[in-house]
């Protein structure tokens, strides 16, 4: 892919809430390195669902992986205040992801992927979440996904945008891998999930299947579990 006229020398700063090592990330940067510098500043270890999390009683650890790529014993939060401030304060877009599970509806305020974006958007920079919704746990392909990466990319960052927005991406998991989803910008499902506890040995054990939550007709839980891509624009408040 040819990098975009104007896109060639962009900044990006990239994160997620996996670890630096996952696939998904690395998929993610080899996606956007069209367009210019890709920075990795991202968590040393897991940190799914940890919301938007931040370290402010201890020393954060910084370890620099050659270039461009940082190892933060941190949240996805403080890596993105360590990117903007310190690492990369010159960042044009930041991105977080791929995440190898949706974050649909009210998962927004759970995700550790999604309050990377929210904290890039409070310092006024403009922000993708990229998750891939999973039916089970039959591994991701990552690799069909970077041309849907590529060009959903290249749409948000011509679209207009203002300070204290960013999107939420979320990939379909569809039985025929061989399609093309369709593009569908959606609001939330601000249904809960269901939740229910099971009790067992003086312990509250946690139930839920992800599959049947709520899905309004039109909401982002409902065009991703339609085998569409849903893309939603938020804001910090």
């Amino acid at each position: 892919m040819i990098a975009q006229d104007g896109y060639a020398t962009m900044k990006i700063l990239a994160t997620n809430d996996d670890g630096i090592d996952a696939a998904g990330l690395a998929l993610l940067v080899r996606a956007l390195a069209p367009w210019g510098e890709v920075t990795v500043v991202a968590p040393s270890e897991e940190h799914s669902g940890c919301g938007h999390q931040v370290t402010t009683q201890r020393p954060l650890k910084v370890e620099q992986e050659g270039s461009h790529r940082y190892r933060v014993d941190g949240t996805p939060a403080d890596c993105i205040r360590l990117g903007l401030l310190e690492i990369n304060p010159a960042t044009d877009w930041v991105v977080a992801g791929i995440n190898p599970g949706g974050n649909l509806g009210v998962d927004v305020y759970m995700s550790g992927t999604v309050a990377a974006v929210r904290e890039a958007a409070l310092f006024g920079k403009p922000a993708i979440a990229w998750s891939r919704y999973r039916r089970d746990r039959t591994p991701v392909d990552w690799e069909i996904l970077c041309p849907q990466v590529q060009k959903l990319f290249e749409g948000l960052a011509s679209s207009p945008w203002k300070s204290g927005m960013f999107w939420n991406v979320n990939f379909p998991d569809p039985e025929d891998k061989t399609l093309c989803p369709q593009v569908v910008t959606c609001p939330l499902e601000l249904a809960h999930v269901p939740i229910q506890y099971q009790y067992q040995q003086g312990q509250y054990h946690f139930q839920g299947n992800y599959q049947d939550r709520p899905r309004n007709p039109g909401s982002d839980v409902d065009i991703c579990f339609s085998d569409k891509i849903a893309v939603t624009q938020l804001t910090v408040c």
